[in-house]
C-alpha cells in the first residue's frame, strides 16, 4: 500500500472500507442525505454511526430550525437548549428573545456563551466515544474506561520517551494543561512520518492541534486549513474539536488530558484517512493505546521502524 495515512487500516473494521469502496471522499459528506448515509451503512447496528454522521454536519441547520430559546422554558423539546457558545470567553448568558438573529458568518465558531451548550457537546462526546466501543470491543462495557486506563499509561512512558529524544523538558512544574499541549506539539515527531506536513500547515502537530492566537479568528483559521482531519483548537478558557472547516463540539480546557482520545474517535466514527504527516503518529496509536492491531498492507517501515523504536525504549 506504501502508506499507512488511512484510518481503514483496523483489522477489527473491515466495514471501515466502505467509503473508499463506494468512490466517496470526507469532502462529500456533508452533501449526503439521510438516506444516502442510510444507504452506505445500512442496519441496525450503524444507527450511531448514521446518527453521527448527520449530526456532524447538519447541526447547524438543525439549530437555526429550532424552537426559540423562549419557547417551552429555552428547551427544544428534550430539555436542552438549542443557543450555542463561545469556546473562548467566559461565561455570559445571552437576554431572551424570541426572534434571536442569525449569526454571522464571524461568529459559526463564535456564538453567544450559554450555560447549556457544553452538556449538547458532552453528549456528542459520549455518542462518538460509544461508537468506538462498538467498533473496537462491543461486548466490553468498561472499554472506554479500559481506553482512558491505556492513554493513561502510554502518556506516562511517553513522557520519559520525550525527554529522551529531547522534544520534551522536565514537567515537574508545569501544569496539566500545558504538560498535554507540549505532548501533542512533541508526539508527531517521536514518531515521525516520511511525509513532511504542507507548506501552509507548518509543524505537523498543526494537523492535530493549533493554539488559537488572541487576535486569531477561528472561523478564517480553519477554513484555510490545507487538511481535512479532526483538530482540536485550543482557546484561553476552552477546547473546540473541528472536521475540515466543521465545529464539532467544546470542552472544558481542564479536559485536554483526553482530547487525543476524542480526535482517534472521530476518525473511526467517520472513516477519516490519517493525514500522511502524521499517519506514523495515529498508527501507533491505534495500535498501542486503542489496542487496535494495524493491518498487514498498511504496516509500513516508518510505523514499524517507530514502533520498533518504542517498543526497545520501554522495554517490551
Amino acid at each position: 500500500m506504501g502508506s499507512e495515512s488511512r484510518a481503514f487500516c483496523s483489522s477489527k473494521a473491515p466495514h471501515m472500507r466502505k467509503l473508499p469502496t463506494a468512490n466517496i471522499s470526507e469532502a462529500l459528506l456533508p452533501t449526503l442525505s439521510r438516506q444516502d448515509i442510510r444507504d452506505l451503512f445500512p442496519g441496525p447496528e450503524h444507527f450511531l454511526r448514521r446518527k453521527a454522521t448527520w449530526k456532524l454536519f447538519h447541526k447547524e441547520q438543525e439549530v437555526q430550525q429550532a424552537p426559540s430559546p423562549n419557547q417551552e422554558n429555552g428547551s427544544n423539546g428534550r430539555g436542552l437548549a438549542t443557543v450555542q457558545i463561545n469556546p473562548c470567553v467566559s461565561e455570559t448568558p445571552r437576554p431572551s428573545n424570541p426572534t434571536p438573529p442569525q449569526p454571522e458568518v464571524k461568529e459559526i465558531l463564535d456564538p453567544p456563551r450559554t450555560c447549556s451548550y457544553p452538556t449538547l457537546s458532552m453528549l456528542f462526546i459520549l455518542t462518538v466515544m460509544d461508537e468506538l466501543r462498538c467498533i473496537l470491543d462491543r461486548s466490553n462495557p468498561d472499554f472506554i474506561s479500559d481506553l482512558k486506563t491505556s492513554w493513561e499509561s502510554f502518556y506516562g512512558k511517553a513522557q520519559f520517551y520525550g525527554v529522551f529524544k529531547k522534544l520534551l523538558g522536565p514537567s515537574t512544574t508545569q501544569d496539566k494543561v500545558t504538560r498535554s499541549i507540549a505532548m501533542m506539539k512533541a508526539l508527531p515527531e517521536m514518531f515521525p512520518s516520511p511525509v513532511a506536513p504542507p507548506k501552509n500547515l507548518g509543524h505537523a502537530s498543526e494537523a492535530m492541534v493549533h493554539i488559537l492566537e488572541p487576535t486569531e479568528n477561528p472561523n478564517t483559521y480553519l477554513q484555510r486549513r490545507p487538511v481535512f482531519s479532526p483538530v482540536l483548537i485550543i482557546c484561553d478558557s476552552s477546547c473546540m474539536l473541528a472536521i475540515g472547516s466543521t465545529p464539532v463540539i467544546t470542552f472544558p480546557k481542564e479536559n485536554i488530558d483526553t482530547a487525543v482520545l476524542y480526535l482517534l474517535a472521530y476518525y473511526y466514527t467517520f472513516h477519516l484517512t490519517y493525514p500522511k504527516c502524521i499517519a506514523t503518529l495515529l498508527s501507533v496509536l491505534q495500535s498501542e493505546v486503542q489496542q487496535d492491531a494495524i493491518h498487514d498492507s498498511y504496516a509500513t517501515s516508518s510505523y514499524k521502524k517507530a514502533l520498533s523504536e518504542w517498543k526497545k525504549f520501554i522495554g517490551e
